[in-house]
This record gives structure tokens, sequence and C-alpha cells, in this order.
């Protein structure tokens, strides 16, 4: 079980009062672990602004992307990928949060206080990674924070094809117990290619709503 965090200082405000036109909702506040578990209760999570020193920036997106556990799509190639790869849980967590935030990578925006952040999250039992092996090695994963039932995806990345989306098939099959109607897993944004694996938008309010019924589940047994 995840250790105890103490409580924020930071007070985020009520969901009600956030814009209900702009993805970014707060400016400020720190990485502490008790306050990125408030944050992530309130739907709530940071990213880098860009400027070296300067505070977090806290999204709570209008529109949620989440993947339906029952509305995985698993493509023909990507259920030959599967048989590939060995699934394994928090064996290289650090390993996993260090080839998402490769800078070389496009897009790349995890900095050294998100990884630091995320570690001491994991030290503590609330971050996990989930990755896909081959002969050995690490050929992708994927890491995010588990409460109850919210699994919030915060990255992924792979070295062989398809290992990243593994690791995704991987975690939904770990989220699907007797729970699994009620549980949450949250990634953030929809993008083209997520959208390609069932990932879908629900409104902020209907986001919120299903949060507060997620976050008191029980944890997978994976994450416990």
């Amino acid at each position: 079980m995840p250790a105890p965090v103490p409580p924020s200082v930071w007070d985020f405000g009520a969901p009600a009062r956030f814009d209900a036109r702009d993805d970014l909702v707060a400016v400020g506040a720190d990485l502490a672990p008790g306050t990125l578990i408030a944050a992530y209760r309130q739907g709530l999570f940071p990213m880098p602004s860009g400027a070296p020193g300067d505070p977090p920036y806290w999204f709570c997106p209008v529109r949620r992307g989440i993947l339906p556990l029952d509305g995985l799509r698993v493509s023909r190639s990507l259920g030959r990928s599967v048989r590939r790869f060995e699934i394994r849980v928090n064996t290289a967590f650090a390993e996993v949060v260090a080839g998402c935030a490769d800078p070389s990578r496009d897009g790349a925006w995890i900095d050294a206080d998100i990884q630091a952040a995320y570690l001491r999250l994991h030290e503590l039992g609330w971050a996990h990674s989930v990755e896909a092996w081959r002969d050995g090695r690490l050929a992708g994963g994927l890491y995010g924070v588990a409460i109850g039932g919210l699994f919030a995806g915060e990255s992924m990345f792979h070295v062989e094809t398809d290992a990243s989306k593994v690791a995704l098939v991987g975690l939904v099959d770990l989220l699907r117990d007797e729970y699994a109607d009620t549980r949450l897993l949250d990634v953030q944004w929809q993008t083209a290619h997520l959208a390609t694996l069932g990932v879908a938008t629900i409104p902020r309010r209907s986001y919120l709503a299903r949060l507060g019924t997620a976050v008191e589940l029980p944890l997978p047994a994976a994450f416990a």
C-alpha cells in the first residue's frame, strides 16, 4: 500500500471555479508528494512551464482523454506484438521515466523536476510503471499515478516497435477486475495516435464526477 503523504499547504480551489474554456487552471504551488496527490484527487496534473525555475502549470482539460477499459482497440498486428513481449510492473520505474524524458524525443516535456517528483512518488508507492520486456531488455513502457481506482497515465516510450502499446494493453489487463466498470484510466488528452487505440474524450464535469467514485475504490492488485 502507498505510504501516507503530508497534507499539501496549497489550495487549488473548487473545480467549479475553473475556467470552463481553458485547460490551464492554476500556476504555482510545488511538486511535493502531498501536493501531487491532492491535485490528482481534484482532477489536476502538472506540467513544466518551459522556463527553468518557473513554477509548474496545472491542467484539468475541458475535454478529458480517457481509455474505457472495454474500449481498447487491439489490431491484428498489435495482437501479434503482444505475444512477443513480457509485461512487468515496477521493475524499472526510473528507466521508464528516463525513457519518457529523453530530450531527443519529439515533443519531449519532462524536465528534471518532474522526474525527481515522480521518482519520489514511486518510492512512496503512489507512482507505477508498466513495462514491456523482450529478451531481457526493456523495450518500452509507461508510468502514472494510482489512487484507488484511478490510474492517471503520465507518459509512455518505446525503443522497439509497438512496445509502448503493448505496455498499455498490459495496463488495461491489470485494471480489469471486479471494479473494472468504475475504474478510470486517464490519459489527459486525446491524440490522433491514442484515438486509434480507443481513447475517447468526456467533458470535465463528467470526468470529475467519475473521479470522485474511482478514487474511493481499492487499488488494483498489481499496485497494492
